[in-house]
């Protein structure tokens, strides 16, 4: 069979189409020896190779035939029966990499924002727990300041001057300090801080404006917020907390493919993921 044919194949019901060459990844393996006629576990029926197997978990084994990559939802918690299908239809580097479930699994990212309000001025305190997470935040945030004279709390939009950016305090890799609002420095001169959220482009100087913002920012990125409570009602210090499962980076299979092996070789993790 040219590994250019169209290959149809019915497993468990579930109808699949795809070519010759994407089965003959693994040549050792038995969808490879299928199209050899070298199947006995799978009947030609009308043109479709009739395979009695879970066709659900043989979406999976296509994606991997296909990417040469392990990638499941973050849903997913059938790696024991997947492992099983890799092993019956003789894709050993797969299942391998089944076997290493701790690899794979989803993981549970914790993030807390802590605001609280000083006179004119909010204070904000982000820690997570993936370090990952908060290093993406902190290119999404840019604090702006500059020297004012006659600017208010409220006002919406800063004046037409100037506005210098500062670099946010990192105290670690987990967390991130910020704040906006109006302090009158030496010389009573006003400053003001004024801050700016990706891909909003308003310059914020209203702290529960910014926090609207901020909590918006992280539900569409997918955090959901599990608790609010007061830390500190003498210092007015408000904690959010946020949860979300991030999906491992996708591991990678290479294959080495020499006459009369198998295709076996290593697995790598791959960066096309972010964060999710």
């Amino acid at each position: 069979m040219s590994n250019q044919e169209v290959v149809v194949l019915s497993v468990g019901g579930v109808r699949f189409v795809t070519r010759a060459s994407t089965l003959q990844q693994f040549p050792e393996s038995r969808l490879a020896r299928m199209l050899n006629d070298d199947g006995w576990e799978f009947k030609l029926v009308n043109g479709e190779f009739f395979v009695d197997r879970d066709g659900t978990l043989f979406s999976y084994i296509m994606d991997f035939l296909r990417t040469l990559q392990v990638s499941l939802p973050t849903d997913f918690s059938d790696y024991q029966r997947l492992q099983r299908e890799a092993e019956f239809y003789g894709l050993y580097p797969l299942a391998d990499l089944l076997s290493q479930e701790h690899l794979l699994k989803p993981r549970l990212e914790i993030l807390e924002v802590r605001f609280s309000l000083q006179e004119m001025q909010a204070f904000f305190r982000i820690f997570g727990s993936c370090s990952t997470t908060v290093e993406t935040l902190a290119e999404q945030i840019t604090v702006f300041t500059g020297q004012q004279s006659g600017w208010s709390w409220n006002s919406p939009f800063p004046p037409q001057k100037p506005l210098v950016p500062l670099p946010l305090e990192r105290p670690s890799h987990h967390d991130m300090v910020f704040q906006c609002g109006t302090d009158y420095s030496a010389g009573d001169q006003l400053v003001a801080r004024y801050v700016s959220i990706k891909p909003d482009n308003r310059k914020l100087i209203n702290g529960t404006n910014v926090l609207g913002l901020l909590l918006d920012t992280l539900l569409k990125d997918g955090f959901r917020l599990i608790s609010t409570r007061t830390v500190s009602s003498e210092e007015k210090v408000e904690c959010y907390s946020f949860e979300r499962m991030k999906r491992p980076a996708g591991l990678t299979v290479t294959v080495n493919q020499t006459p009369g092996s198998s295709g076996v070789a290593q697995a790598k993790r791959s960066h096309v993921q972010k964060g999710k």
